[in-house]
């Protein structure tokens, strides 16, 4: 005879879907006290304030990548995108003397051409967004060697420039912290308080109910991946301001990061789904984990070692609590 009580099952379904929304979050804060309890330079001010900068990146082009995924839609191009940026606004104000507004502003319609090209192959020619953005990536770094010459660009540059990475809001806080809050402040209330988020959202969710309800889906995952490679075009912009160059390829290890923070994202919250609040705590997870190492004096190597289990991790997660389409 079962001695379980219906409220006891209840307890059990309460708790483990407690552990199926919040179990990232708290694997984020024991990673957090973690690192409190083995360095004790990781909870310094400095130290933490230094954490939010480097991630600051990252989270501009993630929270971007997160509306691609909610659509149903892979992008392989981001840190192609990236890099693209990083060379074409250090060229555009060291080379061609472009105002700093206008080059940062040429840079980020380079990424929202390439994403639109993404676009269309992906909803014209009907290639599934994961071979059509791995296409683009190589083409994208053509581009890059094209305009460079595969030269780094180390001109000085105007200070107003610098302010994106080294200047302070009411002279506190970081501004690429502020940055970074904002776009994704902004992909936030598109996905979850615009019609056109609730469309990316059903297109991802299921294409054919989407398109039987009505939806412009084609429209959607277009401008889902516009989005996504111009978050990636933002992110580019905002780490040449840190590096003070354009190197040619600057943005292209954040195709990784990006990728397994939204994976991790998909784990917490809303299980199963890209949300961007999911996003940012797989970005301050990635972003522990690197400072933790470092501070810990891990070798390189090792740093890689668990980078890749990271990505492992979340994407085995991601799998056990959805379906990955890949293909579709």
């Amino acid at each position: 005879m079962s001695t379980n009580t219906p409220a006891a099952e209840a307890g059990r379904l309460d708790l483990s879907g407690l552990i199926a929304r919040y179990g990232t979050v708290m694997a984020a804060v024991l990673i957090f006290a973690g690192f409190a309890l083995a360095s004790d330079r990781f909870l310094s001010v400095g130290n933490l304030s230094n954490v939010l900068i480097q991630i600051s990146v990252l989270a501009v082009i993630s929270s971007a990548l997160t509306v691609a995924v909610a659509s149903g839609e892979f992008d392989l191009s981001i840190g192609f995108v990236a890099s693209l940026a990083v060379v074409l606004v250090a060229g555009l104000i060291a080379w061609s003397g472009q105002p700093v507004a206008v080059a940062i502003l040429l840079s980020m319609l380079a990424g929202v051409a390439v994403g639109l090209v993404n676009g269309l192959l992906v909803t014209v020619l009907r290639i599934p967004s994961l071979i059509a953005t791995l296409a683009m990536g190589p083409m994208v770094l053509g581009l890059n060697y094209a305009y460079t010459n595969g030269d780094s660009i180390y001109e000085p540059m105007p200070e107003s420039f610098y302010y994106i990475a080294k200047g302070k809001l009411f002279g506190a806080v970081p501004v690429p912290v502020v940055i970074a809050a904002v776009v994704a402040i902004v992909f936030y209330v598109l996905l979850n308080r615009t019609r056109l988020g609730r469309n990316i959202i059903a297109t991802g969710a299921n294409i054919h109910a989407a398109r039987l309800s009505g939806i412009h889906v084609n429209r959607a995952r277009v401008v889902a991946l516009v989005l996504s490679a111009l978050g990636a075009a933002i992110g580019g912009v905002m780490l040449t301001a840190r590096l003070g160059s354009g190197q040619s390829g600057a943005g292209d290890a954040y195709l990784m990061d990006s990728l397994t923070a939204v994976f991790l994202g998909m784990t917490a919250f809303k299980p199963g789904r890209a949300t961007v609040q999911g996003t940012l705590v797989g970005v301050v997870i990635i972003g522990m984990l690197n400072n933790g190492l470092n501070l810990l004096g891990a070798p390189f190597w090792g740093q890689n070692e668990v980078r890749g289990l990271v990505m492992l991790a979340a994407v085995s997660l991601a799998v056990m609590t959805t379906e990955i389409r890949f293909f579709r």
